[in-house]
């Protein structure tokens, strides 16, 4: 959990109760009670009205609330437009994320501007124009995130089929098609694939450590990285 979220946690966990110990609130974010002394230190140095003393207890003061999140009508805007195309155009799993994090920004936004982005006339077309990928596109993106090889049967624009074992380094969606950019181990060198041709995926369980060479910025630095020509590379023969 990263230290700001643990911050709001001690807050919302000081509200469901009179008195509270470091002990309990270690114990219920999982960090050690000196931790909870340093957060707690810190809160009360920024202005949040904590009462109490280390070994018996804190309280919240009554009245105390989390200063409401503000946003320009423009960034309003970006969220919701970005959140609509993630719903349209991501697998279930980060659908249902992008809902959720509009409903909790709209939860903590005043009333102006929670009217505003409710109203906000910016939509995503619906995901029918889409490919099809046949694999869970949520395993791809765990393996992704936590540096996981995987492995696939991949059919290029003429049909021959190849077996690859890859580094995923980076998910693009350039519409209609999803394309991962990795470290191919067959080629021994970088390449792009079209998640709709990838066949039997599956996740090795294999983790792998940044090597120079073989990294995203690696990948990134290169002149025609993301260009139409890269992706039109992903469909020829011996790919």
């Amino acid at each position: 959990m990263r230290r700001a979220d643990r911050l709001f946690e001690i807050i919302q966990l000081m509200r469901r109760k009179p008195t509270i110990r470091a002990r309990d609130l270690g114990e219920a974010l999982e960090v050690s009670e000196r931790t909870i002394y340093r957060d707690i230190r810190d809160l009360m140095a920024s202005g949040v009205p904590i009462e109490g003393e280390a070994g018996v207890g804190y309280v919240l003061r009554p009245g105390y609330d989390l200063p409401p999140l503000m946003f320009a009508e423009q960034e309003i805007e970006a969220l919701v437009l970005g959140a609509r195309i993630v719903e349209s155009w991501g697998d279930a799993e980060l659908a249902e994320a992008a809902g959720n994090a509009i409903a909790r920004i709209e939860a903590a936004i005043p009333e102006r501007l929670r009217n505003y982005m409710e109203g906000t006339a910016l939509l995503a077309p619906s995901s029918w124009h889409m490919e099809p990928v046949e694999f869970d596109l949520a395993e791809l993106r765990r393996a992704l995130r936590h540096q996981i090889k995987v492995h696939f049967g991949y059919r290029d624009v003429i049909g021959q089929a190849s077996q690859r074992t890859v580094r995923p380094l980076s998910l693009a969606f350039f519409g209609p098609v999803w394309i991962l950019a990795a470290w191919c181990e067959l080629r021994d060198d970088f390449r792009t694939f079209r998640l709709d041709r990838i066949t039997d995926f599956s996740v090795t369980g294999d983790r792998f450590r940044a090597e120079r060479g073989k990294t995203l910025h690696d990948f990134l630095k290169r002149p025609d990285t993301w260009t139409r020509s890269s992706l039109s590379a992903a469909s020829e023969p011996g790919h």
